[in-house]
């Protein structure tokens, strides 16, 4: 197994580390709002978590700005993290994986960013009809 294989796996495992922890979270498997964030997030419901995507989106795009201007770039990686963190949260309140993220990453891989954008309003045009 090549070295960017094993980095591949250990960053799958990982996510799939995190997402049985956030599951475990969930009021239906004993998640206790008082003692865990996450369990607060879910309990508090979609607007709490999504607020939070909103707010570390933005923290990720400032971090970038800031790169571009002399500041610390590894901060991109820290914004990276919470946002994926809360999107991994919103992924386990609507019962979805990082699994299938990847999934849908790996589907889209070898394609023209533009061919699959045109290939959706094809699809959406077909749709309406």
């Amino acid at each position: 197994m090549s070295s960017h294989d094993s980095m591949v796996r250990n960053a799958e495992d990982a996510l799939a580390r995190l997402a049985a922890v956030i599951e475990s979270r969930k009021a239906a498997n004993g998640g206790d709002p008082e003692k865990s964030y996450v369990a607060r997030l879910l309990h508090k419901g979609p607007d709490a978590f999504l607020k939070k995507i909103g707010e570390e989106a933005t923290e990720v795009v400032m971090a970038a700005k800031d790169a571009d201007h002399g500041g610390d770039p590894n901060k991109i990686i820290y914004e990276v993290a919470d946002l994926w963190f809360h999107s991994m949260i919103a992924l386990a309140h609507y019962g979805l994986t990082p699994a299938q993220v990847v999934a849908e990453l790996e589907r889209r891989e070898g394609t023209s960013g533009i061919e699959e954008k045109a290939l959706r309003k094809a699809q959406a045009r077909e749709a309406q009809e």
